[in-house]
């Protein structure tokens, strides 16, 4: 899993898992894709096909499976990491809970201008407890492009919000990434959410997971109107509907 070049590869033969009675689940195989640098992917596919499990083989949280990925970064990669839940520690504020998370040669920069584009400022240092789910995904935002890292994988980070809280993260996310445009891969089951934020969606098939096609979007995101969403929506359906496409 050393990354030693610029583009995320992913070449996972077979992933299976084993249940508790000896059978065997098989989640993943010959599942292949690739993110350019700066590019911002998203995987869309069926409940419960894998895609969870992909982020979790990148994160090096599962090396039992065949195959092989490659990670962005010239030597060891640096990897920021948004999930479901923020997983903040408590018993830090919210400025700790991001530096903590730093590198050392990194722990004494300015973050003024990350939590002010975040809407944290005034909340630096606040505990967790204190605050709403979407200032807390918000922390956990800014712990992971903290760390300048050299690839952001994502989790269905606004699972579970309501949909004004959800899309204003989502464009408070965009202002910071596109302010240092990082390799980013993110899980979601919102194909709206992705057409506003990917420049390509993976589409995975069910299980075994692999993947069935890619949706380009060259567009520029500040010229994603209502309409041209709604277009682009229209063509996803029209290429991925009928049998192994996506609902």
């Amino acid at each position: 899993m050393a990354g030693v070049g610029a583009r995320l590869k992913v070449d996972i033969e077979e992933k299976a898992f084993r249940t508790s009675n000896g059978a065997t689940i098989e989640v993943l195989r010959d599942l292949r894709f690739e993110v350019g640098q700066g590019e911002f992917a998203c995987i869309l596919g069926p409940s419960g096909c894998g895609k969870t499990t992909t982020l979790r083989i990148l994160l090096g949280l599962d090396r039992e499976y065949q195959g092989s990925v490659q990670l962005p970064g010239l030597s060891e990669a640096s990897i920021g990491a948004v999930f479901q839940e923020p997983m903040l520690l408590p018993w830090r504020t919210v400025e700790q809970n991001v530096r903590l998370a730093m590198p050392k040669h990194l722990r004494e920069a300015n973050l003024d201008g990350l939590f002010s584009t975040l809407g944290l400022s005034k909340m630096r240092n606040f505990y967790p407890g204190e605050l709403s789910l979407g200032l807390a995904r918000r922390a956990a935002i800014a712990r992971a492009l903290a760390i300048e890292p050299d690839i952001l994988l994502l989790d269905e980070p606004f699972v579970s919000l309501d949909e004004p809280t959800a899309q204003q993260l989502r464009h408070m996310l965009l202002s910071v990434w596109s302010e240092r445009p990082t390799t980013a891969l993110m899980v979601t089951h919102n194909l709206q959410e992705a057409i506003m934020l990917a420049d390509r969606i993976i589409v995975l098939s069910d299980r075994p997971a692999h993947v069935i096609g890619t949706f380009d979007i060259r567009l520029p995101r500040n010229y994603r109107n209502e309409q041209v969403k709604a277009d682009l929506l229209r063509s996803f359906n029209t290429r991925f509907a009928g049998p192994g496409g996506v609902p």
